[in-house]
Parts: C-alpha cells; structure tokens; sequence
C-alpha cells in the first residue's frame, strides 16, 4: 500500500504532512543495490506519482476493474496511456487480495482477459495457483491452503500462453501500438466489442491480437500499421490456436484485416511474409 505514505495521504489519515519518503527511500536503495526493483501495490489513481518517485512498477487495479466490468471501451481508453506510463505497470488477473480469476471470470471470458492482460505492455504479473485454476483465495494470515484439484483446461491455457511469451521476443523486446477496430460494414456496432493491439519488433517479426471481448458474435476491420507488408501475400498463424490464413497485404493495410470472432474468441496472429 505504497501510496499511504504519499505526504497528501497521510496528512488526510492522520492530520500530520511529513516530508515526502519515496523519493528518498528509492534512492539511497539504488545508491547501494543499483539493480533492486521497486514495485507498488497502489490504488486511487496514485500510480503515475509513484513511478515518479522511484518506483519500477505499480499495480494495475484499474484494467482488472475494467475488465471484471466486461465494459469494452473503458478497456480501449485505458490501453491509451502514453508507453512511458503502461511499460511501468504491473497487469495481473488476481493476487493475494482478488478473488481467484477462476473464481471470478466466466472461463471463456477468463482467456480473453488473460490476453489482454498479459500480451499488453508492462509487467506480466501472476499468483500463485493460478496456473491451475486454483478456485480458493487463501488469506494471507494463513500458512496453509486447501488441496485443488487441476483444471488441466486452465493449465494448458497458460502452458501455451506461457510459452508464446518466452518463445517471442517482439512480446517482451518489441514496439507495441493499439489498433481502433473499423466497422465490418455500415450500421455494424459490433466492432465496438473488440481489444486489439500489434507488437513488432523487426522486419520478420509481426504480431496482432485480436480479442472479442463480449458475449455476442462480433465483426470488424483491423488496418494493419505495416505499411512493408503492401503488395505482399502474408500467412497469419494463430499462436494460441490453430487457424491459418493466408491474405493479401495490401488489403491488409489499406482495408483491414477482416475479423468474425465468436463470444470472448481471440487470436494472436504472427504475420510472415510469403
């Protein structure tokens, strides 16, 4: 609970200002420990303050909301914030104060937010027993939790998103920018339902994640910001499916790449030319 020690914080608990800490604190640590990494759990828009004060990483409490929410746009204009803001956020889809995410999130909702979560920039951020789709938050005054059984559906779901993460250095090393969904054809609101975004990091290292994140079929037109790939057949290949497509990368830039997604359906396309 980083922020209660924020000197306008503290002085509206307590009725004392003291001088500011973090600033403080982070410094002398780094003077001594030049790698130490500061993360904050933080809460009531205080993030961007901390990150000005020293600290790596903020808790983002603000997309989990969203996203339990279910509310699309809301989710769009957060992924809005300036890069220097979303690289030092820490995304996570439940922790030792959240309830379970397979609690918590319908399971085909619970991939979509898993997608959005940890394919967005920033610090991917995940708990203990999630991976298995543990259901049971375990207070952490206790040492000890119950016995779960594994959700082999939820840990294959993470084994493969697990495993794109560590395989793909456009994910962790890459240029990320969202892409604003275009209407599949007129009077069409279903593009409104969709989160998604494209990760590059070289010539031959493309990636698009697209994300219904609704329960209605839904359509739309994603305009590719590759404007290399003009004139050239491309292959997309879905890294957490099995859907291969081969388009036109003119049309791709220029139309959009045409999306027809079932409810909470995703996919994370790497683009090779052919």
């Amino acid at each position: 609970m980083a922020m209660l020690l924020l000197p306008e914080v503290f002085q509206r608990t307590w009725g004392i200002t003291p001088p500011p800490f973090w600033p403080q604190a982070t410094t002398a640590v780094r003077r001594k420990h030049p790698g130490f990494v500061f993360m904050a759990e933080v809460y009531w828009d205080l993030e961007w303050t901390l990150q000005q004060q020293g600290f790596d990483f903020c808790y983002d409490k603000r997309l989990y909301d969203r996203l339990k929410e279910g509310a699309v746009r809301p989710i769009r204009d957060h992924l809005r914030a300036g890069l220097d803001y979303q690289d030092k956020l820490a995304r996570f889809l439940e922790n030792h104060d959240e309830p379970r995410a397979a609690a918590e999130f319908p399971w085909p909702q619970h991939q979509a937010a898993a997608v959005v979560t940890f394919l967005s920039p920033g610090l991917r951020f995940f708990h203990q027993g999630q991976f298995e789709g543990a259901r049971q938050r375990v207070s952490v005054h206790l040492c000890r939790g119950p016995v779960e059984p594994i959700n082999q559906e939820c840990a294959n779901f993470y084994a493969t998103l697990l495993r794109v993460l560590k395989e793909t250095r456009a994910f962790r090393n890459g240029t990320w920018s969202q892409i604003d969904p275009q209407t599949a054809w007129s009077g069409n609101w279903t593009s409104e339902s969709f989160v998604a975004f494209v990760w590059a990091l070289d010539a031959g290292s493309r990636y698009v994640v697209v994300v219904n994140y609704s329960g209605n079929q839904s359509q739309c037109r994603l305009r590719l910001p590759f404007p290399e790939i003009h004139g050239r057949p491309v292959r997309l290949t879905d890294l957490m499916g099995s859907e291969v497509y081969r388009r036109d990368g003119s049309d791709l830039v220029e139309n959009g790449l045409y999306i027809d997604h079932a409810p909470w359906h995703f996919n994370v396309f790497k683009l090779e030319l052919m």
